[in-house]
């Protein structure tokens, strides 16, 4: 019986909105060791969620007991923007937004869209144990993704599928059945290090190895105190993430834009001026990220990204008073930030004199 539900499956997770439905063992031996060691070299920084678990992350039985394989899917996400997105790279005056948040959490999209081809499953062949899972508990996503055919891990440790590029999210599907596993994906990076060498902090160390402590994803979104001083000028204008290391990657011509109205960029984030997001208020920050993966960021690390790009924008006269309204607020981390932009334009200023 599995082997037959397996075409029922992909033709279900079609129909649910996945571009990609592929199946997987939950043999992760390469995966584990990789993660050991890259957990050793300190590569997670502040992340300590990622050791926390110990090895329920690598042995997916461990973390959900039963289970013997994983349905795996992914779902594009890029918008359909008139512009490449490699236009607003240290833009003057706009601020760059990571592509994935532009629209609605993700989270909470796929999982629905998991759980009821997981009911469907379940109609089909009655009781099942299983759980979803989309970026929100120890899993290897993208090892076991890789395994599941549905692309290969770049050098830059993101997820490549041949015929779309890296632009989208995974989801999986824990289940106790039995199913037949897809052949697993191989590298076709060859020799290409486009991803490597456009990383405005370095933070690909090797192929294949990502230090997160200079990863700007890292800086603005995970990283809770100030931020680095010899890393705020290399983050230039991106003030939720970074997508440089897929914007150059040579596989992102096969990307398409994502159908889904979910994703669509909201409140012009796609494109907006970095005074003006610097002057929303805590209300209107909280109004215009209700439903979006940004509001994990919280206002306080909001104010203090945009200080740091504020600080590396053109000096106009805008820029200054902005920077200047918020001297001295209620946050010694922004305030810190604030002070380190006015700084870089006042000597900018003397540069120039």
């Amino acid at each position: 019986m599995p082997r037959n539900l397996v075409p029922e499956i992909r033709r279900w997770g079609s129909e649910f909105g996945f571009q990609q439905v592929g199946i997987s063992n939950i043999e992760l031996d390469q995966a584990e060791a990789r993660l050991e060691a890259w957990l050793q070299n300190n590569y997670h920084g502040e992340m300590e969620y990622m050791s926390r678990h110990g090895r329920k992350r690598s042995r997916p039985n461990m973390l959900v007991p039963g289970t013997l394989s994983v349905i795996s899917v992914r779902m594009d996400y890029l918008p359909d923007e008139p512009e490449s997105p490699t236009s607003l790279l240290d833009h003057p005056a706009k601020a760059y937004i990571s592509r994935y948040a532009l629209g609605r959490d993700y989270h909470k999209l796929l999982r629905s869209r998991l759980k009821r081809l997981a009911m469907k499953l379940e109609a089909r062949i009655g009781p099942l144990g299983y759980r979803v899972f989309v970026d929100s508990a120890p899993v290897l996503e993208k090892p076991i993704a890789e395994k599941a055919g549905l692309g290969w891990i770049g050098k830059h440790t993101n997820l490549i599928n041949r015929d779309d590029g890296s632009w989208f999210f995974l989801g999986e599907l824990f289940t106790d059945l039995e199913l037949p596993a897809d052949a697993a994906e191989s590298s076709h990076c060859g020799t290409c290090r486009a991803c490597m060498d456009v990383c405005p902090t370095g933070a690909i160390v090797a192929p294949y190895k990502l230090d997160a402590r200079r990863c700007i994803s890292y800086l603005t979104i995970e990283l809770k105190g100030a931020i680095p001083v010899e890393h705020r000028k290399s983050i230039g204008n991106r003030v939720y993430g970074c997508d440089d290391c897929q914007l150059f990657c040579p596989w992102n011509k096969f990307a398409q834009p994502t159908k889904e109205k979910d994703f669509q960029p909201r409140h012009h984030l796609e494109s907006a001026d970095l005074v003006e997001l610097f002057s929303w208020t805590e209300t209107e920050w909280l109004s215009k990220t209700e439903g979006s993966a940004m509001r994990r960021l919280g206002y306080e690390r909001w104010l203090r990204n945009l200080a740091v790009a504020l600080g590396n924008a053109a000096s106009t006269p805008d820029v200054i008073d902005a920077l200047k309204e918020k001297q001295h607020t209620d946050s010694q981390l922004v305030n810190d930030h604030v002070e380190w932009a006015l700084h870089e334009h006042e000597h900018e200023h003397q540069t120039e004199i």
